[in-house]
């Protein structure tokens, strides 16, 4: 519903309160002129563009985790927790609490509770307010890209490859005996066998800490293992004891010698890296927005490192560049260009953006 659906439902108390907020000149006891006000007021252009702009960071994240959650409705509990995540430091989580927030946004009418016997308990965004305040949200992080005129020197993008790079992996299990050791992992003999084969190679996986970007994401390269653990989830190897085995299932597929679309393993890459990232899906939306013309890396992060909260042992900087911009070029959704002198650049590619419309779909 829009807002002034959401109003129209809403008891004359909260609708005072909104008006109060808003120091409304109506009458309070007339539920017409509350309606009028208000919607008079939240209707004015510069109305979401001054609130945006001075919203606080944790409240700037709890709205974009609200924009862009798939769920129309939120629990009370689910609420807390998002306006939990959307305080990254001590300081913050001591100076509000996240119940505190709920009442905020609750009084400015920005979040609504269900009006039917089955809604009663839930809470819900006005669909247009969540229109409006996406591109207010755009223009915000737009202003901090820098876009460069022409193309860079050169400039990397992997199309179909991931796609062309299972199949080869496959191959590589099925004509192999593969030993794998105590913990299930292939000796690092095989990884460099199986890198040699595809289109793109990495190097293996060091010494320190590795862990929460999927199943195998410790034990193998970013990209090696992204595209084991979508094989694995597909049911086309197997870890049989102390062998890595091609499935029936497997066979089956790659006798086909089909190409997995890609789409689908940009759905795997959200599921898969979303726990450590719970905001990946409006990251990638943010970088398709702000990159559709070339753009220096370093400018995007600086508009959107406010939403990425640190991970462990990946700070803010090395989740935008290794876990998000490295994985949507593997993933055929951007080129990464370089001016030879150390800068990076940016550009969403055709299938970038329609993946992103696709997704933005799939959610609503």
């Amino acid at each position: 519903m829009n807002l002034a659906d959401m109003l129209t439902y809403a008891d004359i108390g909260q609708l005072s309160r909104i008006a109060n907020h808003y120091r409304c000149e109506c009458n309070g006891n007339s539920k017409h002129e509350l309606i009028q006000s208000i919607l008079q007021t939240i209707g004015r252009r510069e109305f979401i563009e001054h609130h945006v702009a001075e919203m606080s960071l944790e409240d700037l994240r709890f709205l974009n985790a609200l924009i862009f959650d798939g769920r129309r409705q939120f629990s009370l509990e689910e609420l807390i927790a998002c306006a939990q995540q959307s305080r990254f430091t001590e300081d913050a989580r001591e100076r509000e609490s996240p119940r505190d927030v709920i009442a905020r946004f609750r009084q400015r009418g920005w979040l609504f509770q269900g009006m039917t016997h089955n809604t009663r308990y839930l809470f819900e965004v006005p669909e247009d307010l969540k229109r409006r305040f996406r591109e207010a949200l755009e223009r915000l992080i737009r202003a901090e890209t820098v876009i460069i005129k022409g193309e860079p020197a050169m400039y990397r993008e992997e199309p179909e490859l991931l796609s062309e790079d299972l199949l080869l992996f496959l191959q590589y299990v099925r004509e192999h005996e593969i030993p794998l050791n105590n913990e299930g992992v292939m000796y690092r003999r095989n990884q460099l066998q199986v890198l040699e084969k595809l289109h793109i190679s990495e190097p293996l996986v060091g010494k320190g800490w590795r862990f929460g970007y999927g199943r195998r994401f410790k034990d193998y390269p970013n990209r090696l293992a992204l595209l084991y653990d979508y094989a694995s989830h597909a049911k086309w190897i197997r870890e049989d004891m102390d062998r890595l085995r091609l499935t029936a299932a497997g066979e089956a597929f790659l006798s086909e010698q089909k190409r997995e679309p890609m789409i689908h393993f940009v759905s795997f890459w959200l599921r898969l890296y979303k726990g450590p990232i719970p905001n990946l899906p409006s990251l990638v939306y943010w970088i398709e927005r702000c990159s559709k013309e070339w753009v220096a890396a370093s400018s995007l992060y600086a508009g959107m490192s406010m939403l990425i909260k640190p991970f462990y042992y990946d700070s803010p900087e090395s989740i935008f560049e290794e876990r998000v911009l490295r994985m949507m070029l593997h993933l055929g959704m951007v080129r990464i260009g370089d001016d030879g002198q150390g800068e990076k650049y940016v550009q969403t590619t055709p299938f970038g953006r329609s993946a992103v419309h696709k997704l933005l779909k799939m959610q609503n």
